[in-house]
């Protein structure tokens, strides 16, 4: 104890703090076949993305991997995923990791050759085990498989229709989905070109455990002749057996899982640019029938068919376009196909195909367009190609109106889309439209006015234009006799018009504030005042 009486007692405390640890990159940042963060990503014709060189060195060798799923890539075409690649840059920038650099062709091309030694020892290992010969399936798919797809570009033909079609394109079956604030819509799962003929009770929309689709069957004798055909230099035969695959997918919907082979997607896939018209129609339709299976829609995409039916909806006979569209709206309904789709060029094509002549055409290519741009990468994609004008543009002039609004809707999820939106004089559409009672069934209001809503979020201007467009009356009246949910958006948009800005004065000098932000004419402007934003909405013509 010290002279004065207080004891002091000092603690050292040594702790050692480590930094962080750097975490390891994702795996969707790697290249499967290499095991490196990619450089240069670029999406294949299935859908999957690699490194630029690592796709280059297994084209030169010839060499087809088997991924660690089971699948096996198609590196017949190939596309930047600029996407992915900005996301790798960032996350380097993040965490301070050096950017990825070009890998070098020939260190790949060491890697791959190990990897062709390997797969030889391991089918050689097979082969002398208890004296059988087991040779890889996909190696015999892959000698079977017929010549690469021969492009054929031509207008559309005014050849006479077979009278004696497989369905009746009349009829249209669809299964609804319960609505939700993803779904703003209850939307079909079926294309408008397929029908089903079956008149049996149990409905072609149940998934019904078949025993046959859990063994996986073998083909039967017909579809053996049928595959076999296919692959026939004489156009005949090529018809008939295609015409046949049509008629079994069509009508026995439990054999489209077994039909759906790479052996015979790669038999179908020259027949879908075929300049013949009944090949042509047969084999796309044959390829709608089998993306009708859940279980079909991954392998068709991963196929590499997807470029093919975009061809043939670009450029392909007019009853083929429709199945070309009615196939791309069935795959891109599956959430892992959406963004392949995209990356492989579909975007620019089917809002083209919103003007066809064919009804069926601009309905699916429509829907297609509603579930692709879903994902966020997409949507990017669409609003570089003056979509958004276009869109309003079939709004107002009354055309496919309940799907071009879920279309609106969608790109109203993004910053991008809903500022092109109000650039566009969307909310005047929009509030014209339900003024003129041209959104005539309860879903069209209901979607119109959840597009408004989308619009609303996080932007100054909306309110303005709104204003000036005259809303508050249109939603006052959906306030009143709209559906449910029509009501909720109406009133949370009138309250959000009508209240006022925090810390607003009513005295303002507003002539004062433009001429010293230097915002003065009829333009729009946005500027700062005190740390404000002051907006000058311009007045146009509806």
């Amino acid at each position: 104890m010290g002279a004065n009486g207080k004891s002091r007692w000092r603690f050292s405390f040594s702790r050692s703090v480590s930094p962080p640890s750097k975490p390891g990159p994702p795996g969707e940042f790697m290249c499967s076949i290499v095991g490196s963060l990619m450089a240069d990503p670029v999406v294949v014709s299935s859908g999957q993305t690699f490194d630029r060189v690592s796709v280059q060195v297994c084209r030169d060798l010839r060499f087809t991997p088997v991924l660690e799923d089971g699948s096996t890539p198609d590196f017949e075409t190939f596309f930047p995923n600029l996407a992915i690649k900005s996301t790798i840059l960032r996350w380097c920038e993040r965490w301070g990791v050096e950017r990825p650099l070009p890998l070098d062709y020939a260190a790949v091309e060491k890697a791959v050759r190990a990897k062709m030694a390997s797969r030889r020892q391991e089918e050689e290992g097979d082969s002398g085990t208890g004296g059988l010969i087991r040779v890889s399936e996909r190696e015999l798919l892959k000698n079977v498989a017929g010549n690469p797809p021969v492009t054929y570009k031509h207008a559309v033909s005014e050849l006479n229709r077979r009278t004696d079609r497989f369905y009746s394109s009349s009829s249209e079956e669809s299964v609804v989905i319960a609505a939700s604030p993803e779904t703003p819509l209850p939307l079909k799962t079926r294309p408008c070109c397929y029908s089903s003929s079956s008149s049996s009770s149990s409905s072609e929309f149940q998934e019904i455990e078949n025993p046959a689709q859990t063994l996986a069957p073998k083909l039967s004798s017909q579809e053996e002749e049928s595959v076999l055909k296919l692959k026939s230099s004489d156009v005949f035969e090529q018809e008939q057996a295609v015409m046949s695959l049509r008629k079994i997918t069509r009508s026995q919907e439990y054999r489209r899982s077994a039909l759906c082979t790479p052996r015979v997607i790669s038999a179908l896939k020259p027949l879908l640019v075929s300049k013949y018209c009944n090949v042509q129609v047969n084999a796309v339709a044959t390829m709608v029938n089998l993306s009708l299976e859940n279980s079909n829609k991954v392998k068709i995409v991963r196929s590499g068919v997807v470029p093919l039916l975009i061809e043939v909806l670009q450029s392909g006979f007019s009853e083929a376009q429709e199945h070309a569209a009615g196939a791309l709206f069935s795959l891109a309904i599956e959430e892992d196909n959406r963004m392949a789709i995209g990356a492989l060029g579909a975007l620019p094509v089917l809002l083209n195909a919103l003007r066809s002549d064919s009804e069926h055409t601009r309905n699916d290519s429509a829907l297609a367009l509603y579930n692709l741009t879903l994902v966020n990468s997409n949507r990017m994609k669409l609003l570089k190609h003056n979509s958004v004008l276009r869109l309003l543009e079939m709004v107002k002039a009354g055309n496919l109106v309940s799907r071009v609004l879920l279309i609106l809707c969608n790109l109203a999820a993004c910053v991008d889309g809903r500022s092109a939106m109000l650039d566009g004089n969307a909310v005047r559409v929009l509030v014209g439209l339900l003024r003129r009672n041209e959104a005539k069934s309860k879903l069209d209001k209901e979607n119109c006015v959840g597009t408004l809503y989308a619009l609303s979020h996080g932007n100054f201007r909306f309110k303005g234009l709104m204003k000036e467009a005259g809303g508050e009356d249109v939603l006052r009246e959906i306030e009143k006799s709209g559906s449910e949910r029509a009501r909720d958006k109406a009133k949370k948009l009138l309250e959000m018009v009508r209240e006022r800005d925090d810390g607003e004065e009513e005295d303002v000098d507003w002539e004062a504030l433009l001429e010293s932000t230097q915002l003065s004419g009829t333009g729009c402007g946005v500027g700062g005042v005190g740390g404000r934003n002051v907006y000058s909405p311009k007045s146009s013509d509806f």
